[in-house]
């Protein structure tokens, strides 16, 4: 695999070596040791996984405090825009994001670690997304971003109007009214 780190500190973008053939194709996912040289020691606790159709959107979430969550992100099928936004304070690069495409093509994986708001939109007919949690899912301490906060500078690619999300996703505050990371 090859690890690409991006624009901000400790997000990777990680592109698997595929052998392909008349049958179909080979690639390794997730491979601890591998991964441990280049991120660094992450201890993955559970693996989540969603289908969503065409204009989905799901996000901005992140987890709070003690709950907070590190992220490895694919697509097994369709496509998806994969978003980080840096909401730690502190940082250098806070309210900036990263913005990836995830396929069943390309095979990417996003690593996303501790201290950052993560969403997706489905550009696909369908899209089935799977990820690696470090931290359990705790409902008491999840938040979110809106997603459509003009102070992030997002560029979704699709019209704001056909975008799906929850009711709940449709209330997060914006990036200077949420509790973020120190």
């Amino acid at each position: 695999m090859e690890y690409k780190e991006t624009a901000i500190k400790g997000v990777y973008i990680i592109e698997p070596r595929v052998f392909s053939d008349a049958r179909g194709y080979f690639f390794e996912a997730w491979k601890q040791a591998e991964f441990e040289e280049h991120i660094g020691h992450v201890d993955f606790v559970q693996d989540n996984e969603s289908k969503s159709s065409y204009g989905v959107l799901r996000g901005l979430h992140y987890q709070k405090g003690e709950y907070s969550q590190a992220k490895l992100v694919r697509v097994i099928k369709g496509k998806v825009l994969d978003v980080a936004v840096d909401i730690r304070r502190s940082s250098p690069t806070f309210g900036q994001h990263v913005m990836v495409e995830l396929s069943e093509d390309n095979k990417r994986q996003f690593f996303i670690p501790r201290g950052f708001a993560h969403g997706f939109l489905v550009l696909s007919q369908e899209a089935i997304f799977t990820y690696k949690v470090d931290n359990v899912y705790a409902p008491q301490s999840e938040a979110g971003i809106s997603w459509n906060d003009p102070a992030l500078g997002i560029e979704w690619p699709i019209d704001p109007s056909v975008v799906l999300t929850s009711e709940k996703d449709l209330r997060h505050p914006l990036l200077r009214d949420a509790e973020v990371f120190e």
